[in-house]
């Protein structure tokens, strides 16, 4: 059978968006198609980002071609992730920012800042205005993994107002305990002062306009996560673990925390951090250190999503001491991995969304 791009249409006309429940044609999806003998280069969008929901879509385009042209038909096919519009909240505090989103851990030393720096990064590379506040005021260290030591937020005017203004890196918008403290002086204050500094971080900030506003939060549970919630209701949150019983217990902690009457936040998942390690010298190998899927078990047995899986990678490390964190390292498996998280983040918090307007 000859390929034509009339052909090629009415092959595609025949596939269903899953979650749009219509074909390809229909919806408007087919971004790009172009035929050059016997190869067929496309693009084409679908409205789940997900890396997984991706890949199916492409699966399908394939096997449904081949079936029609023959199995020799060379295919370029690319899958847009598109995600619907963030819809802003009605909340008092910040409405200009669509979602605040907290990222927290039951144990401390399990990679929560590096998911918080990469995660930023990640929605900042798909378009998205992110801010972040450093609120581990025991060991706040956004600063280091973004490269702004140092850095000291300016005071400007907004109206009637006198507001801090966020230091800016590799374009997220940062504040910082670490902004206010000695970097080498112990910071040794009761709840009550670390709730108040978390609350101005929040409401004496010109933060404008953001999609996502991530909070970073000290691990455990006490009073500065209460007092975060009766400052800004939180979005979401998402629980960082390491595969071993020892975090996850704290994680199935903090967990239960966020789902307590009074808190009631949305869990949008749970990381697994330093899942295994592989050697440079030997690819091919995984070697679970921590345990394994032991995060990924605790949200199937808790009833929360599970977000992915991020291995024990040394340039991981380096890049946050480097001030430039991992997920920009182009091509690199380590910006692979942090962009499939933040693919799996958006479209969670996209089923958030409609399971609040059903």
């Amino acid at each position: 059978m000859k390929i034509t791009r009339e052909a090629v249409l009415a092959v595609l006309g025949k596939i269903t968006e899953p979650e749009l429940k219509k074909d390809l044609l229909s919806a408007n999806l087919v971004e790009q198609l172009e035929i050059e003998d016997n190869k067929v280069v496309l693009t084409v969008a679908i409205s789940n980002p997900a890396l997984h929901a991706r890949k199916r879509m492409q699966e399908a385009i394939e096997f449904n071609l081949k079936r029609e042209f023959g199995a020799e038909l060379l295919i370029n096919c690319t899958i847009n992730g598109k995600v619907k519009e963030l819809r802003a909240s009605n909340r008092s505090i910040l409405p200009q920012v669509k979602k605040i989103i907290a990222i927290a851990s039951g144990k401390g030393g399990v990679g929560k800042s590096t998911i918080t720096t990469n995660l930023a990064g990640g929605l900042t590379k798909k378009g998205f205005k992110v801010g972040i506040i450093d609120a581990d005021i025991y060991g706040p260290s956004i600063p280091t993994m973004f490269d702004v030591v140092g850095e000291r937020p300016v005071m400007v005017t907004v109206g009637e107002q006198q507001l801090m203004e966020p230091v800016q890196s590799l374009g997220v918008k940062i504040l910082s305990i670490g902004f206010f403290t000695d970097q080498d002086n112990a910071v040794v204050w009761r709840g009550p002062m670390a709730a108040k500094a978390l609350t101005q971080m929040i409401t004496d900030a010109n933060w404008g306009e953001l999609d996502y506003l991530l909070i970073d939060l000290p691990p455990g549970t006490g009073d500065i996560h209460l007092s975060l919630v009766q400052t800004a209701p939180l979005d979401g949150v998402v629980i960082v673990s390491t595969p071993q019983e020892v975090a996850l217990a704290d994680a199935r902690r903090g967990i239960n925390m966020f789902k307590m009457e009074g808190m009631k936040v949305p869990i949008i998942g749970v990381v697994e951090n330093m899942a295994w390690f592989t050697p440079a010298e030997l690819p091919d190998h995984q070697y679970f250190i921590f345990g394994r899927d032991g995060a990924k078990n605790l949200a199937e047995g808790m009833n929360v999503p599970f977000l992915g899986a991020i291995p024990l990678v040394q340039s991981v490390r380096e890049a946050g001491d480097a001030g430039r964190p991992a997920v920009f390292q182009s091509g690199s498996p380590s910006e692979i991995a942090f962009m499939e998280l933040v693919d799996t983040f958006i479209s969670k918090i996209v089923e958030i969304e409609d399971a609040k307007s059903n």
